[in-house]
């Protein structure tokens, strides 16, 4: 059916009625099943897969394998988005990509289940980093879809939890399964399992009439003009700092706990450190982002969080032990409860198009997938010959509060 003139479909006309909690827990735990099919690799397994597989050359290995998904991670986010937005399907925009997502990515994590050679742990990381971020592309796109803008700080909130419970649960089940097989086959029956909710009730909305596809006008679509919507810009750029600052500092936590703090267990460190870091992001991300909906103010808390989760580097830095690296999970987490929350609501204030939400935010996640490529090869000489890690964790802070700075030139969201 196509729409009558002047009269703007149900898919993409601004959300006002408030979304149900039982919506909201769907979308989260779709989140939480795909931060945990990456953070348990990234933050174990890959770690300890790389160590096998060239113990001599570890870091080169590991850097090597998320800096190649990374790269894909780039091009597959925004594409997938932007082939949701155009999206025809009777269970609506988001719903088939979801599921292919989980499908897909969950097939990269059997492959690495079995991978003893580089080569098959580049296929297997590949597989799960383009078909997670066809899945991220379309749960992400839901929020500004479905969520009143006076709500979307709690729900942003709710948001953030999920990135950090996915980290929490990915570290646990590569801990505990026993093994570096057994692990990866845990996040993917997890992820699977997590996606159902959200595909059972989904709420999607139909697109009546798929736009016209110029191939040239689509690929430009890509490049969002800066100079023409300043205010996304400005929103990308800090969003890319604060990723790499935060690319940086998490990179190579297991081989930090491993070889500067001498944790004797490095397995059990970093899931420690990740339940501290964990309840410190719920401690702040649920109630400050429901703050910023009542004052209606984003861009102070933002900044704010920027500056703490610098000293959360600093504290690393300087202080290389164990009780040094709980205290820094602790002021991080603190720090970035309170920037996922807000700093997602601020981002969906700025979007160009309803039409292509998606796809927009999917050139927002560009700016969280390029830093995860830069930082391997930032990272590993500064650890191997420029300073070690006092000077990557220093860095690290210095490229976050630049970040913080920054976000006080976006101009339309107070």
């Amino acid at each position: 059916m196509i729409p009558e003139p002047g009269v703007v479909p149900a898919a993409l006309a601004e959300p006002t009625i408030p979304v149900r909690a039982r919506w909201t827990a769907a979308v989260v735990l779709a989140n939480v099943g795909v931060f945990a099919a990456w953070l348990g690799p990234i933050q174990v397994l890959l770690a300890k897969q790389s160590e096998a597989v060239a113990p001599g050359n570890k870091e080169f290995v590991f850097g090597l394998v998320t800096g190649v998904g990374a790269a894909v991670s780039v091009v597959a986010n925004p594409a997938f988005g932007a082939i949701s937005d155009r999206t025809l399907s009777r269970h609506g925009r988001r719903v088939p990509w979801v599921a292919a997502g989980a499908l897909g990515g969950a097939a990269g994590l059997f492959v690495l289940a079995g991978a003893d050679v580089i080569g098959l742990m580049l296929l297997g990381w590949c597989l799960m980093q383009l078909f997670g971020n066809a899945l991220l592309a379309a749960i992400t796109a839901t929020v500004p879809d479905r969520v009143p803008v006076s709500q979307r700080g709690v729900v942003g909130g709710w948001v953030a939890i999920s990135q950090v419970l996915g980290a929490l649960v990915g570290t646990a089940l590569a801990t505990a399964a026993g093994g570096i097989g057994l692990g990866y086959v845990a996040c993917a029956v997890f992820l699977l399992l997590s996606v159902v909710p959200y595909l059972w009730r989904s709420g999607d909305s139909r697109l009546a009439q798929r736009p016209p596809l110029v191939v040239r006008d689509f690929l430009r679509g890509f490049w969002i003009s800066p100079r023409r919507y300043p205010d996304f810009g400005w929103a990308w750029l800090t969003r890319f700092l604060f990723n790499v600052g935060n690319a940086l500092g998490t990179l190579y936590l297991f081989y930090y706990l491993q070889d500067e703090v001498g944790v004797d267990d490095p397995d059990t460190g970093v899931l420690i450190l990740t339940a501290i870091y964990s309840v410190c992001v719920l401690c702040t991300a649920i109630g400050c982002g429901k703050w910023s909906d009542s004052v209606a103010r984003r861009k102070v808390f933002v900044t704010g969080s920027g500056l703490v989760m610098a000293a959360a580097g600093v504290v690393l830095a300087v202080w290389p032990t164990w009780p040094g690296a709980i205290t820094g999970a602790i002021i991080l987490g603190a720090g970035f409860g309170v920037y996922l929350s807000v700093d997602f609501a601020l981002l969906t204030e700025v979007l160009p198009s309803a039409r292509d939400r998606a796809k927009d935010l999917g050139v927002i996640n560009i700016a969280n997938s390029l830093p995860q490529v830069l930082a391997p090869a930032i990272a590993a000489p500064i650890v191997k010959h420029l300073g070690g890690y006092p000077v990557l964790y220093l860095l690290a802070s210095i490229v976050t509060a630049l970040a913080a700075v920054l976000v006080r030139q976006i101009r339309s969201v107070d």
